[in-house]
């Protein structure tokens, strides 16, 4: 069993999944999605459910930097909400302030990535900065 990493934004999804120990996060792929038209994407979460064994999701929220709950988290607690009634699996939220900012910094600094190929790749990561900060964080459910 694993837990499923989202960043959910306006137009695409970041997915991550955990490896089957809870030890590590690694990026899956990005869904398109379109908030406008009702398009969510989540046939194809489900797909990854079903292939990873998922057992529990971590949805980014990305708070205010006061900590408060602006639109966009507001955007990210619906779809967690969907998640949850859909597929009858545990949902919790990861703080995921800054965590895009890092993810192109990281890109930047270590990996020397066009801005092009950033965007292909962004929300991805910060998917993947998402799960880990969960994973590495305390108490945290693993299952």
């Amino acid at each position: 069993m694993r837990i499923m990493g989202l960043d959910v934004g306006s137009r695409t999804v970041g997915i991550a999944v955990s490896d089957p120990m809870g030890w590590t996060a690694q990026g899956i792929e990005i869904i398109r999605i379109n908030e406008d038209e009702g398009q969510f994407g989540f046939d194809r979460v489900k797909d990854l459910i079903s292939e990873y064994e998922i057992s529990r999701f971590v949805v980014g929220l990305p708070k205010n930097m006061n900590n408060s709950i602006g639109p966009r988290a507001e955007a990210s607690m619906a779809y967690g909400k969907q998640l949850e009634e859909l597929f009858q699996l545990p949902v919790e939220y990861q703080d995921e302030r800054l965590t895009t900012v890092q993810a192109e910094r990281m890109l930047v600094e270590q990996a020397n990535t066009s801005r092009a190929k950033r965007k292909k790749v962004i929300d991805k990561v910060a998917a993947v900065m998402i799960l880990q900060n969960y994973l590495d964080g305390p108490g945290k459910k693993l299952f």
